[in-house]
């Protein structure tokens, strides 16, 4: 039997698994799930239709399903999605989808979502993503895989932030990121790949070299980087990681991306 605070508020209907801790004045909405070995410390506040997975710790201050802050938002069946293995720090906020963004706000396994995170409505999470202190994802925003938003930077409503990418602190993206791309600035802009985030997952020196490779075509001053993604796409087909690159600019074509500043004459 889930082991409940005498303080703590669990509604009727809410499901929890039977090793579940609920800490001291929590509070527990009824459409709410939490899978096997959660653990939500005090001073926790838990509502709307949110489906929490097994062995995710919450710490104090959290808010997860709460109504989103979209004006446009009118009380419709909407729910929040969290993986296996996640880590909700004190003061996140976790905001549910809305219809007009698909309903659903997800965020994947093993993910490290640190103090006073915000993860606003309709967001697409990713696995092993981690967001620093005070990172903000406006609505709509997708996390690929292994990215990761460092402390203070802000992500615009609707862009998409490529897997293994890196997020400088204190940085505003406004355009989408590249996979394996590494920005940073007062508004974004690239600096490279993310080559120290590379090295830590094992990535090997071939593969770090192509990836390198198709940067400097994609991002060369001989056209723009929609024509050079199709001399990319031609040149490293058969190279999974370069075409994970290809395959997220032409997914979206038409939206911007983050790219290199321009070299001063």
């Amino acid at each position: 039997m889930a082991q409940i605070h005498p303080t703590a508020i669990v509604a009727d209907g809410a499901c929890l698994a039977d090793d579940v801790e609920v800490g001291a004045y929590s509070i527990i909405g009824e459409k709410v799930s939490i899978g096997a070995g959660g653990k939500i410390h005090s001073h926790v506040v838990i509502d709307g239709n949110t489906k929490i997975g097994t062995n995710v710790e919450i710490f104090p201050f959290a808010a997860v399903g709460l109504v989103p802050q979209d004006l446009k938002f009118g009380g419709e069946d909407v729910g929040c999605e969290i993986g296996n293995h996640v880590n909700i720090r004190e003061y996140v906020t976790i905001h549910p989808g809305t219809k007009g963004g698909g309903s659903i706000t997800r965020i994947g396994n093993h993910c490290h979502i640190m103090v006073s995170a915000h993860v606003a409505h309709d967001c697409l999470v990713g696995d092993h993503v981690i967001l620093v202190n005070h990172a903000t994802l406006g609505g709509h925003v997708e996390v690929g895989d292994h990215a990761m938003v460092a402390g203070m930077s802000a992500v615009i409503q609707f862009a998409r932030i490529g897997e293994h990418a890196f997020v400088g602190g204190m940085t505003g993206v406004e355009n989408d990121v590249i996979p394996f791309g590494s920005v940073l600035g007062n508004r974004a802009h690239l600096g490279g790949l993310n080559i120290v985030g590379l090295k830590r997952r094992g990535f090997s020196r071939d593969q770090i070299h192509n990836l390198r490779h198709a940067y400097k075509i994609l991002f060369s001053d001989e056209g723009t980087v929609i024509e050079q993604v199709e001399k990319v796409a031609a040149d490293y087909s058969d190279d999974v990681n370069v075409m994970k690159i290809v395959d997220f600019i032409r997914k979206d074509a038409k939206k911007a991306l983050c790219t290199p500043r321009k070299q001063k004459d």
